[in-house]
């Protein structure tokens, strides 16, 4: 398999541990955002993590270092992408911020890999989500805790499915 970075911003420590996950069952370089560098957004595969804050906001981390993202070229990139959030509380923007990396993934020329169904989730609404499938992975530790480890797990057998 190509080089895979993995690329994430997390405040609680939860995006942050998915992230550590999925780079190691993929054998994946793991780099916060904010230690990040162009040269982070070079690899041929790219796992881009966020949490969503407040009304559907990018973690911090992520609007400072979201114009990484804006200026690479991903043109033939992959990437995949996942998300915290949680569900019930913030039921109308969950996982928004996810939807804005991968809106900023596309515009600059990514495939996107790895979407997921939307099904067991109870949200009301999410810009990550389109036709009941997720842009990427969707996770909520506040509320389904119990369920993240064994969504990364068959997330990361699709993944790897999809790279060949």
């Amino acid at each position: 398999m190509n080089k895979i970075n993995v690329i994430y911003g997390s405040t609680t420590g939860a995006t942050q541990s998915a992230a550590e996950t999925i780079a190691k069952l993929l054998n994946a370089d793991c780099v916060e955002i904010s230690n990040a560098t162009a040269e982070s957004f070079k690899a041929p595969v790219l796992i881009l993590g966020t949490s969503t804050w407040g009304c559907g906001d990018l973690q911090d981390d992520w609007q400072n270092g979201l114009s990484l993202l804006e200026n690479a070229d991903l043109s033939g990139t992959k990437v995949a992408l996942f998300g915290q959030g949680d569900q019930y509380g913030f039921g109308d923007t969950y996982v928004n911020g996810m939807a804005q990396l991968c809106q900023v993934a596309l515009s600059k020329g990514a495939t996107i890999l790895g979407k997921t169904s939307a099904e067991g989730y109870s949200h009301t609404a999410s810009e990550a989500e389109q036709d009941g499938v997720f842009c990427g992975l969707a996770l909520d530790d506040s509320n389904q805790a119990d369920l993240t480890d064994s969504r990364i797990a068959a997330w990361v057998e699709q993944l790897k499915a999809e790279l060949g």
